[in-house]
């Protein structure tokens, strides 16, 4: 009877602890990130854009269901971090999930929301077939909302949902200068750049003028593309807006390309001297690399004309960045024509080098002729790891510190009028983290380019990786053979104390 009892009390106390469990885990949920990059760890950022909510935010996640697993992964991964966002927010930040494939009706709700299907392959029965799918989300604060119209397989969610609750909430937002009046494009002319802008920034054209100075309230004046000279007194406004802690991008050519020509020539527009006395030297050389982008070659064969793309080196694809929050998650910029950057200042300025060419890179001395059809070799690629973009900080005018990022290629985020070219989202995410780190002091760069990293096993060194294969292989069995032994040692000391005189 005893030992029933004793059996029947474990029991009672086991149940006891089940439920007490389930009950403080439906009150008070948390999780382990064990992640290298803390990808499922809500940012100081988006913390702080949380805790500063005055109005509540609904975010209506549009998802099908019964999708292939790496798409369901982006429906559970969102399900676990509007979890995290209405936490945080103490329920200022509600969400549900719909799946517009349901019913007829809320398909039309979700395209009248902004989020359209996609296509996706779904593998049924040996057979691949397309699916008709909703993967996006609408975020919403009283009658304003943004629309997130698709989530990539291992894409920013963070950065999309914070920045789109960040908008919405944000009042005043901080004011950049585009600099026109010396052929700069016009907002319209770096749509892609701008649309990402708008997000946090009030982004506003501005021309310099005699009269007046640039106003302080501009966190950053961005200066991209100039075609005409920039006259010296307006380079002494902006190194008086230098002067009062203020901040500088910059992107410029020193070498421009006429493939009517077809010639590579040097382009001076009054930025050489005034960047020199800074310590900043961009060469009026074109930047060569055997990691490059491809030209169209038409020739004629026959009564036809052969269209062929050919690699050219005088369009570096870089791949090799900084660790720096400008930079961070960034694979490849392609740019148009690159200037190597060096620096020569004194102690008072610091230069960081953000973007470098290849291993296998050089520089030809501008003007020059482009033969498409060189056979290039590897005695033409003898430089390494040039400098195309950089930071520059300090004393860069006056006794105050401030920043620039100086960029050698001043088309590389350009779309011009043409609205159906579309540039590579690196290329775009330099150019906004740059204003970012220069404006920002939100933190949300540092979720631009934040995702779920994917590491296939061919990319693991091969120690590590014949250590997980044997890991995974062994250790089931090693836990059960542990359990075994200690299930037959408990079973051994019960037998042996039964076997004593005084066992009752």
């Amino acid at each position: 009877m005893m030992k029933t009892a004793k059996i029947s009390t474990v029991i009672g106390l086991v149940v006891l602890i089940v439920v007490i469990v389930n009950i403080l885990a439906h009150i008070y949920s948390f999780r382990l990130d064990l992640t290298e990059n803390r990808e499922y760890t809500l940012s100081k950022a988006t913390r702080n854009i949380l805790k500063n909510l005055d109005k509540p935010v609904t975010i209506t996640a549009y998802f099908s269901k019964d999708l292939p697993p790496h798409i369901i992964n982006i429906s559970t991964g969102l399900k676990d971090l509007l979890v995290e966002y209405s936490n945080r927010s103490k329920g200022m930040v509600v969400y549900r999930f719909i799946n517009p494939n349901e019913k007829e009706e809320l398909e039309q709700e979700a395209v009248k929301n902004g989020i359209q299907p996609v296509m996706i392959n779904v593998r049924e029965k040996d057979q691949v077939k397309q699916q008709k799918a909703y993967l996006g989300a609408v975020v919403s604060m009283g009658e304003e909302k943004e629309v997130i119209p698709f989530f990539q397989p291992g894409a920013a969610m963070e950065y999309a949902l914070s920045s789109a609750i960040k908008k919405l909430s944000v009042v005043n937002k901080p004011a950049i200068a585009l600099i026109q009046g010396h052929g700069e494009p016009a907002t319209n002319e770096i749509i892609q750049a701008y649309n990402e802008l708008t997000v946090l920034y009030s982004i506003e054209p501005y021309t310099i003028n005699d009269t007046a100075e640039i106003p302080s309230r501009f966190k950053t004046v961005a200066i991209i593309r100039p075609k005409d000279t920039i006259p010296a007194k307006d380079l002494e406004k902006l190194d008086k807006y230098l002067a009062h802690g203020g901040n500088i991008f910059l992107a410029f050519d020193r070498v421009e390309g006429d493939f009517s020509v077809p010639m590579g020539r040097p382009v001076s527009y009054g930025l050489e001297e005034w960047l020199q006395r800074k310590g900043i030297t961009v060469s009026e050389s074109f930047i060569i690399d055997t990691k490059c982008g491809f030209v169209s070659l038409q020739q004629q064969q026959g009564n036809f004309i052969m269209t062929t793309q050919i690699q050219f080196p005088y369009l570096p694809i870089i791949s090799k960045f900084a660790n720096s929050p400008v930079t961070k998650g960034l694979e490849s910029v392609s740019m148009q024509f690159a200037s190597p950057i060096s620096f020569a200042g004194d102690s008072t300025k610091k230069f960081t080098p953000l973007a470098f060419s290849s291993e296998k890179s050089g520089t030809i001395r501008a003007p020059l002729y482009f033969d498409v059809q060189r056979r290039w070799t590897e005695s033409d690629f003898q430089a390494s790891n040039l400098v195309v973009a950089g930071i520059l900080e300090g004393k860069l005018a006056g006794n105050t510190d401030s920043k620039m990022i100086i960029i050698s290629d001043g088309d590389f985020a350009v779309n011009g009028t043409q609205r159906n070219v579309q540039l590579p989202e690196d290329n775009i995410s330099l150019l906004v983290n740059s204003i970012d780190w220069l404006s920002d002091e939100t933190g949300l760069i540092d979720l631009r380019t934040k995702e779920v990293t994917s590491r296939p096993l061919k990319e693991i060194p091969d120690a590590r990786r014949a250590f997980l294969k044997w890991f995974n292989f062994l250790s089931p069995v090693i836990i059960i053979i542990v359990y075994g032994f200690l299930r037959w040692q408990m079973n051994r000391n019960k037998r042996i104390k039964r076997m004593e005189v005084s066992y009752e």
